[in-house]
């Protein structure tokens, strides 16, 4: 049998940088790399490693000889267990450094692009409570802690309501507080799994497929209205409408109380059938006077107050006249596609998601916008030259593709229509900086402004102008 290999321990490490997925950066005695899951920059510490690889190491801060003056301390009781907020105990202006840090360098070396003076990123002015959208999960075996396991007493709760622990997909830890959307959440959480403790409703178990409740969904909007949307495993129809009637009578703030029985081995939502048990189906988002009908199915950014600055960067960049044909790649729910329409003389927005299509068209109808179509399709099938003949060359193109970026093909398709200006806002600028590489030839880069969408995280959106290169 291969003798595992034991871990190494490096002493007196200095954690030097910030890098990719919230991870920090220190260098071992040999100069290989070290990527940290529980550290600052600025830390001096000592190092275990997790696995050893021909270029790096992984490992965890096991002895702290320094705190970084960059550290403060973390706001939530579940930081360091739950994986959602990385960087809490990072001060926020440390945040933002290493973020913008890291869009410049994926831009310049994974791109090896040429940028302008870059606009410092835009911070949020919410650093906590700003999502409003949380999923949280069931579980009839939840996630223990250390002292827990270690104390002799039998442990008798084990049902659990909150995040799943990273890289467990069956381990739930129970939250008792979450410090990222505002209230009513946290009293709906607490409410939901003590009534259902109460009643003997029994709590999903994803191993052994059974259990009646799966999640809990919570929107909350700018115009103060409340979803919650909960999936149920096994249908018993008694225990449900008890459970959704408490939540209808408790918190009467809730405009749209919905429910799914889903009885797949995964917990997606978007195949299911959702079924409303009080109030409306949808609640609104606004923005600019403008309205937008908020399904359980649908995508809207999930922080409402920093996407307004997002789509006023996207406008400002695309300096619309009111002349302009407007091509809006991956257009969603067509949130920026409306946004920008009123300065356009058209928007055609395509996106490949048929639900998200329908609302966009809804949308478009709810605020009087007649300047705006909408198709759906996989981008590098519909968006061909035959489609361009048929609905013209576009004067600007936004482009806000997922994390995986535009297709090649998109991208060669943007290349040979060659709009005056590209917009072009990402989630990820690791591959936002590749498709920018393609175009650099033909494209020079004017203006790139990051924008933060998700303190405490590593998670950041950046907004490119390209304009057409004159020759």
């Amino acid at each position: 049998m291969r003798k595992k290999r034991e871990p190494k321990v490096f002493e007196q490490i200095e954690v030097l940088d910030a890098g990719a997925k919230g991870k920090t950066i220190a260098k071992a005695p040999d100069g290989r790399v070290i990527f940290l899951s529980n550290a600052v920059p600025g830390d001096v510490v000592d190092i275990r490693t997790t696995k050893k690889r021909r270029a790096y190491f992984e490992g965890v801060a096991i002895k702290f000889h320094k705190l970084s003056d960059k550290r403060v301390s973390p706001v939530c009781q579940h930081f360091g267990v739950c994986g959602g907020c990385k960087w809490q105990h990072m001060g926020y202006e440390h945040q933002l450094h290493y973020k913008q840090k890291e869009v410049t360098n994926n831009l310049q070396r994974i791109g090896h692009l040429e940028l302008p003076e870059v606009t410092p990123i835009l911070g949020c002015n919410d650093h906590y409570l700003y999502r409003n959208k949380m999923e949280f999960s069931f579980s009839d075996s939840r996630w223990l802690t250390e002292e827990e396991i270690n104390s002799e007493e039998q442990i008798t709760d084990k049902n659990a309501l909150g995040f799943h622990i990273p890289g467990m997909w069956d381990k739930i830890l129970n939250i008792e507080k979450c410090h990222l959307q505002k209230e009513p959440s946290n009293a709906i959480r607490l409410a939901t799994r003590s009534y259902a403790i109460e009643k003997g409703i029994t709590f999903f178990n994803p191993r052994k497929q059974k259990g009646t409740l799966r999640t809990l969904m919570i929107r909350t909007s700018s115009t103060n209205e409340v979803m919650v949307l909960l999936q149920f495993f096994e249908d018993n129809e008694i225990q449900r409408n008890l459970l959704l009637e408490y939540l209808k009578q408790t918190f009467p703030e809730i405009s749209s109380l919905l429910y799914v029985i889903n009885t797949k081995q995964n917990d997606t939502i978007y195949d299911q059938e959702i079924r409303c048990y009080s109030g409306n189906d949808h609640i609104y988002e606004e923005m600019e006077g403008l309205r937008f009908k908020i399904t359980a199915k649908s995508f809207y950014q999930t922080n409402s107050e920093q996407a307004y600055e997002l789509y006023k960067i996207v406008r400002k960049y695309a300096a619309l006249t009111g002349k302009e044909l407007v091509y809006d790649l991956y257009t969603g729910t067509g949130t920026i596609a409306q946004f920008v329409s009123k300065s356009a003389r058209k928007v055609i927005g395509i996106e490949s998601v048929a639900d998200a299509v329908s609302a966009a068209r809804e949308n478009a109808i709810l605020n009087g916008i007649k300047n705006a179509e909408f198709y759906v399709g996989d981008m590098k099938n519909i968006f061909t030259p035959d489609f361009i003949s048929k609905n013209g060359s576009p004067d600007i193109i936004i482009t806000d593709p997922p994390r995986d970026g535009m297709h090649k093909d998109v991208v060669q398709q943007i290349l040979n229509i060659a709009p005056s200006k590209v917009v072009y806002v990402s989630c990820n600028s690791a591959t936002q900086a590749r498709d920018l590489e393609l175009m650099k030839n033909k494209y020079v880069i004017e203006k790139t402004q990051a924008v933060d969408m998700f303190p405490q995280t590593h998670h950041v959106e950046n907004v490119v102008l390209l304009k057409l290169r004159s020759h």
